[in-house]
């Protein structure tokens, strides 16, 4: 992979449980850190949810091979938030395709 394509900085987010004070725990999304990345292949639809239009957008990132990156985390990118739905290696090991969907109002 080309450092040049890699042009996207993105924060990488992961779900964490934190005590509320009454004995409960909210759910709250955490800053890991942050990573370059390719946005690549960005395409739409549109589904009824509830009675409502909900356009989703997927896309598929590239970045460098990382082991702490696993589905259910997400990525933000500017005020585009994307859900990871796969993690996949290539071939040689030097990059991981995320397989993603965009995330309505994070």
């Amino acid at each position: 992979m080309q450092a040049g394509r890699l042009r996207h900085r993105c924060t990488l987010q992961q779900k964490q449980r934190t005590a509320d004070g009454m004995g409960g725990g909210l759910e709250t999304w955490t800053d890991l850190r942050s990573l370059w990345a390719e946005i690549a292949i960005p395409t739409g639809r549109v589904a009824t949810v509830a009675q409502q239009l909900e356009a989703t957008v997927t896309a598929e990132i590239r970045v460098r091979l990382a082991a702490d990156i696993r589905a259910g985390m997400r990525l933000v990118h500017g005020s585009t938030t994307y859900a990871i739905e796969a993690v996949l290696p290539d071939n040689e090991r030097t990059l991981l395709r995320l397989l993603c969907s965009s995330v309505p109002h994070p």
